[in-house]
């Protein structure tokens, strides 16, 4: 009888051992798999996200580099020229006013589409104006139809310039450059 019992015990016991060691086996696989799901997802996710990083500061980059930085210096340049426009001088407006109006025109149209949607309005308004300001250039200087005007102006033609996207423009510029180097100071 003790032989008999002890043989039970042990069945009962390697029966459990066995019992509980598949169900752990079974368990241990299932929760291997699920995790490694898991862990696929998010490798995944970051790689996506990532590349979506990466991409993002790539466009920021050409847009500053090939858009922005030269229209913002461009727009300086001009403004600065204008300011000291206070008579009729050639040199100042065809060589530096009309050939600013020109690559800031055609800068716009070439790349267009670094441009984000809010500001592609204001790039239109700047292309009108530098358009109109081009043709009474022509009209006034080359042409000559209005005989020797001191200055060449588009704005009493119903095109001024448009100051608040040159401002918006102006400020995203600075907000990608913060953004991508941070606050730049001045040396010295």
């Amino acid at each position: 009888m003790q032989l008999e019992a002890m043989n039970s015990f042990w069945n009962v016991t390697l029966g459990g051992l066995i019992g509980s060691g598949l169900a752990t086996a079974i368990v241990g696989t299932l929760l291997l798999s699920r995790n490694t799901r898991i862990t696929e997802g998010l490798k995944s996710d970051f790689t996506d996200r990532l590349n979506r990083s990466s991409s993002l500061r790539s466009y920021q980059e050409k847009a500053l580099a090939e858009l922005f930085g030269p229209a913002r210096m461009q727009l300086a340049r001009i403004k600065r020229a204008f300011g000291r426009w206070n008579r009729r001088n050639d040199h100042l407006e065809t060589n530096i006013i009309r050939e600013g109006n020109v690559f800031l025109r055609d800068l716009f149209l070439a790349k267009g589409h670094l441009l984000p949607p809010e500001l592609f309005e204001d790039a239109e308004k700047l292309v009108e104006h530098f358009d109109a300001w081009l043709e009474e250039y022509e009209r006034v200087r080359v042409s000559k139809s209005e005989g020797d005007k001191t200055f060449v102006f588009a704005g009493p033609q119903g095109y001024p310039f448009p100051r608040d996207s040159e401002r918006r423009i102006v400020e995203h510029m600075e907000r990608l450059q913060r953004l991508l180097y941070g606050e730049l100071t001045s040396a010295g």
